[in-house]
């Protein structure tokens, strides 16, 4: 159980580490047209799985619960931001800050729980929210701004997060209610991406066609995947896999698309990996010591 666990979640983590390898072969389609597909795609393949394992009956009590719908509904609008976002970043050529959002969520999902369910930290949880300040101190010093990709990515993941974790349901089951919702934006955007001439659908071969219906696969498996990990792995073993996607995204950016990684940006990068070293061992010694009951905001995973 624990090694099907283990091998599913670091599947999940792996694909979403070489992510930044994929979006670039869907050009020339843009950022705003490779949103939408993957919306429109991920409801194809979601509805038929459903079909194939029965599974609309928990769709439709999810959707009669008012307040699980209303959460949903919001953390789709929340999930299309960070996917929007992700999907410029890596085609603009910044993968390197969109790892970093990844290397501070959960960080940012510590400081949610202080700030909406008024969670109280460790000192040594406090001690890590400074390093990483400081981390985006050093960070927008060397950018010359601030690096607002990884923190939107980091804040609206945190915020997907939350919203998730409120629900408590399966992950096909949630994800078909909000690329549902996503659905009808996301057609519409199409249709007036078509009119203007636009689209990259259909007008660059086959082969770009079948890597944009692709992005539907592409967002599902890994869900599935960590879904499956989640229910047989400890929260502490999955929160220590969910570092490796933004490593891999992190390599991906500086080894592969040799992204310029100056000394003052890699001492900012090195600070965020202190600060998640230190709340790593925080988390770890706690939970060798049960009896402890500080307050633990969730792990985004």
């Amino acid at each position: 159980m624990l090694r099907s666990g283990f091998a599913a979640g670091l599947a999940a983590y792996l694909l979403w580490g070489l992510f930044p390898l994929y979006w670039p072969l869907l050009k020339p389609a843009g950022a705003v047209e490779i949103l939408a597909q993957r919306m429109v795609w991920s409801l194809l393949l979601i509805a038929v799985v459903l079909v194939l394992t029965r599974g609309f009956g928990s769709v439709r009590r999810l959707v009669t619960d008012r307040g699980k719908a209303v959460r949903l509904a919001l953390a789709a609008v929340v999930v299309s931001v960070n996917w929007g976002v992700y999907i410029w970043g890596v085609n603009s050529g910044q993968v390197v800050e969109t790892s970093l959002g990844y290397f501070i969520n959960p960080l940012l999902t510590i400081l949610l729980g202080v700030l909406v369910l008024g969670e109280r930290l460790t000192r040594t949880q406090w001690l890590a929210v400074a390093i990483a300040t400081l981390a985006i101190v050093v960070l927008t010093v060397d950018y010359g701004r601030l690096p607002w990709i990884a923190l939107v990515l980091a804040a609206s993941f945190a915020g997907y997060g939350f919203l998730k974790k409120r629900v408590s349901a399966g992950a096909m089951q949630t994800l078909a209610i909000e690329t549902s919702v996503l659905a009808g934006p996301a057609l519409i955007t199409l249709v007036v991406l078509a009119e203007q001439s636009r689209l990259a659908f259909g007008h660059h071969g086959a082969g770009n066609a079948a890597l944009l219906a692709g992005t539907g696969v592409v967002t599902a498996i890994p869900l599935l995947l960590f879904g499956a990990s989640a229910r047989r792995l400890p929260l502490s073993t999955l929160g220590l896999l969910q570092y490796l996607a933004p490593v891999l995204q992190f390599a991906v950016g500086a080894g592969i698309r040799h992204e310029p990684l100056p000394p003052a940006r890699l001492a900012g990068f090195g600070l965020v990996w202190l600060a998640l070293l230190v709340l790593t061992a925080d988390a770890l010694r706690r939970r060798r010591q049960p009896d402890e009951r500080p307050a633990e905001a969730s792990l985004v995973g």
